[in-house]
């Protein structure tokens, strides 16, 4: 049975920056991977991509022969490859059932609050017996202000509705966040969506119009008990080229999506493949929070000596013909895991 990503998120949060990324790590832990773009105005992609949905339209052309704006043309794309999905189906089918698929999706947040196509195309996708998940990111710069912040949970919770399918939302470029302003709580309290009402005071601090006593004050109030009483939304955090990050996220993904519940591939699974699979690694809001929060500088400094250690021991074993891929995952000796190494073929 196929799974895959289905990519979606506002501009600038960094959709094809994540397939690129996903697709690398994948590759590295031994999953077979492609990406497919269904972006008709993305025309510099950063990976190479199984099938690419400018092939069949392109936001250029309808422009030039419809005299749309830009928006307007990708919406008006989206509908035209609806109508021809016989070209993605067959594409798709091309590509084997043994792939993993991402989908990197436009960004218009249209195409996955209230417009329909994006939506009907999964659906079609879904009953060719792909396992889909939705990765919804957004830049944790929204983090920053409560008023983004409120308007992130509300865009998560839209396309959560919208989607109707198993979703994760990503705060993403979780790395820059210690070049910001000190946001007023600790991370958890952003990912996990808890208390909101606390939230009020900072809002009303941001801007008069959201004082206490201000004409939208009511409109906040109904808003945050909006969010909680769905209790639907939350959050993941990545830094995508960290890979203790990405590994982390990928557990998430995996048991979102049901590959995690799948048997062992075989003996010949690397330390990562073996890793993932048993949720080994799985990161805590509270580490995420001194990694790139409290104590940046020094894990900085730890990460850049253990790098020039790590270049010297395969450098090391290189000269000796040697070869022990991730050996800085550690396995508890309690785990139950058994690493079982195929022969190499020479």
């Amino acid at each position: 049975m196929p799974f895959a990503q289905l990519v979606i998120g506002p501009p600038g949060s960094g959709k094809s920056t994540y397939c690129n990324g996903m697709q690398q790590f994948l590759n590295a832990i031994g999953r077979k991977s492609s990406v497919v773009n269904l972006d008709p105005a993305n025309d510099a992609t950063s990976y190479p991509c199984a099938l690419d949905v400018r092939n069949l339209v392109t936001v250029e052309e309808i422009m030039s022969n419809d005299e749309l704006g830009p928006n307007g043309a990708v919406l008006y794309a989206l509908e035209e490859l609806e109508e021809n999905m016989e070209w993605l189906e067959d594409g798709l089918k091309k590509l084997g059932e043994d792939e993993y698929i991402l989908f990197d999706c436009p960004g218009q947040v249209e195409l996955f609050t209230h417009h329909n196509s994006l939506r009907k195309m999964f659906l079609k996708i879904q009953k060719m017996g792909f396992r889909l998940v939705v990765i919804h990111l957004i830049d944790s710069y929204v983090l920053t202000l409560p008023s983004l912040y409120i308007s992130a949970l509300l865009l998560s919770l839209r396309s959560m509705l919208q989607m109707d399918l198993p979703q994760v939302n990503v705060l993403t470029k979780i790395d820059n966040l210690s070049n910001y302003p000190e946001l007023p709580f600790n991370l958890d309290f952003y990912t996990e969506v808890q208390d909101l009402n606390y939230l009020l005071p900072s809002l009303s601090s941001e801007s008069p119009i959201f004082a206490p006593d201000g004409k939208f004050a009511g409109l906040n109030r109904a808003i945050v008990d909006l969010v909680e009483e769905f209790g639907l939304v939350g959050f993941e955090t990545l830094a995508v080229e960290d890979k203790k990050s990405m590994m982390s996220l990928l557990q998430t993904i995996d048991r979102a999506s049901g590959y995690a519940f799948g048997g062992p591939a075989g003996a010949n699974d690397t330390v990562w493949q073996v890793a993932v699979r048993e949720g080994l690694g799985k990161l805590d809001v509270r580490d995420v929070q001194e990694r790139w929060l409290d104590a940046k500088d020094e894990y900085d400094e730890m990460e850049r000596k253990h790098w020039d250690e790590e270049a010297k021991i395969r450098e090391e074993k290189s000269m000796n013909g040697e070869d022990d891929d991730f050996e800085d995952v550690n396995i508890p000796t309690n785990s139950g895991v058994k690493i079982v190494r195929g022969s190499r073929k020479p």
